[in-house]
């Protein structure tokens, strides 16, 4: 009787044969060599990165969360290297993954040469330049909108933003000189809502005016001393809402083209309302009045 011998498959053999040559330390991704590697790629990356001029570097770890949270469109976050970690810097971070922003690592002496400071904490969020609707395109048939004159703070521009957007109107009208712009600042105050509201840059104020007088539009300028209230003025058809800096009011060309000067009725030893508030209180109103015309209908 012969005896089976049972083979070991191959396997002894195979296990024989060597496993190649070992891996450099810096092809080892759990190698401290590795991540020095890697790290100095980032690094390079952001000592030669140039910045468009035209787009806002946000510094500051408190204003980066807040524009992150707002939804602030971002091209890229940039970190400096050997930054103490916090819960505003992970959470930073963690938002920019998300959302898919290039995060860059730069040494503290570049991200002071891009800020022109050391006041950045450590991280920077570079905002694109904010791209402008065409006026005609704020033009409807039944639309409500908004136009700031001498209103030169970014936050009230990003307010009344906010409230074109929580009532329904078309957008904003905003001078191209003696203006505040579409900033960073602009983005956190309107709580993101700037990413769905128009807003429009003219050259000249009064002529933009007219043009929407002749689509159908009323203008009215809110001013102490008007021939209506807020409250008794019907504004269910097309109208344009004129609102002045709190300081300088409307400017008189454009004061002087409106069709009609609207007041806000208040307690008589408050002299007036920030610009913002004003807009809001009108949007409100013209709103209910648009909701009740529709429902009556």
């Amino acid at each position: 009787m012969v005896k089976k011998i049972k083979g070991s498959g191959g396997q002894r053999r195979r296990g024989l044969r060597g496993k190649g040559p070992t891996p450099k330390a810096v092809d080892r991704v759990y190698h401290k060599a590795h991540k020095q590697a890697e790290a100095k790629k980032r690094s390079d990356s952001g000592r030669h990165y140039k910045p468009n001029m035209s787009d806002e570097l946000v510094v500051g770890r408190n204003p980066v969360v807040e524009c992150l949270h707002a939804k602030v469109p971002a091209v890229a976050m940039f970190v400096a290297l050997g930054t103490k970690a916090d819960e505003r810097l992970v959470e930073c971070v963690g938002i920019a993954k998300s959302r898919s922003i290039p995060i860059v690592e730069v040494s503290k002496q570049k991200l002071d040469e891009m800020t022109g400071n050391g006041l950045h904490q450590g991280i920077g969020l570079q905002i694109p330049e904010y791209h402008y609707a065409d006026l005609e395109d704020l033009i409807t048939h039944d639309g409500m909108v908004v136009f700031l004159d001498n209103i030169t703070d970014p936050r009230n521009l990003g307010a009344v933003i906010r409230s074109v957007a929580a009532f329904g109107a078309d957008g904003v009208v905003i001078p191209e000189r003696r203006s505040a712009s579409v900033t960073a600042v602009t983005w956190r105050s309107s709580a993101g809502t700037a990413a769905r509201v128009p807003v429009a840059k003219v050259t000249n104020m009064t002529r933009a005016l007219k043009q929407f007088q002749e689509a159908g539009y009323q203008a009215i300028g809110l001013d102490a001393g008007g021939e209506h209230t807020h409250d008794s003025y019907d504004g269910t058809g097309p109208v344009v809402i004129v609102v002045g800096s709190e300081g300088k009011g409307i400017s008189r060309l454009v004061k002087e083209t409106c069709d009609t000067i609207v007041t806000i009725p208040m307690e008589n030893w408050v002299e007036s309302l920030n610009a913002s508030v004003a807009a809001g209180v009108v949007l409100a109103e013209f709103a209910r009045q648009r909701r009740n015309a529709t429902s009556g209908d």
